[in-house]
């Protein structure tokens, strides 16, 4: 488990449960950037789906808090049926008004120092295929894209974490 990394003014640590609420405008407003139509209305309860994420024993929410706000987050765990040494970055999102500034460079590190504590060797995620941005934010970070089939909404991307 990662101590709280500290910068100038920004803080990456575990979110707190009480914090549920910012987690969720936050997810909000990061996820309404890529869907030019309006995010899709799927059923999806994303207080519950946050919630527990921020209780399940075997994964973690880290973010990036700058003046006390929340501008970034993090959650990722072993999927299931996958083996030990996978990790899974379910969620990422960087406020969009601290886009380019750092945020999300320095919180993928600590979830990259995290996976390494924790004797990880692979980590993957879907980011949706419209999401050119992001797919070039981790792109940028090492994460290789795998074929996408005809109809996928999602790339999956991997990554080889570094051995410490």
């Amino acid at each position: 488990m990662i101590r709280d990394r500290v910068t100038p003014g920004r803080v990456i640590r575990t979110v707190l449960p009480a914090e549920l609420a910012d987690v969720v405008a936050l997810h909000a407003r990061a996820r309404a950037t890529y869907y030019p139509d309006g995010v899709p209305r799927d059923g999806t309860d994303w207080t519950e789906a946050w919630r527990g994420a921020l209780t399940r024993p075997d994964g973690r929410v880290l973010c990036v808090a700058e003046a006390g706000r929340l501008i970034g987050l993090a959650s990722f765990r072993t999927p299931e049926d996958a083996p030990a040494e996978t990790v899974k970055l379910f969620q990422f999102h960087v406020d969009p008004g601290h886009w380019r500034l750092g945020a999300g460079s320095a919180l993928h590190a600590a979830c990259v120092e995290e996976w390494q504590a924790d004797g990880r060797r692979t980590a993957v995620l879907d980011v949706h295929v419209g999401n050119a941005r992001a797919q070039g934010f981790y792109r940028r970070q090492g994460w290789i894209p795998e074929p996408v089939g005809p109809g996928d909404h999602h790339l999956r991307m991997r990554f080889v974490v570094p051995g410490e």
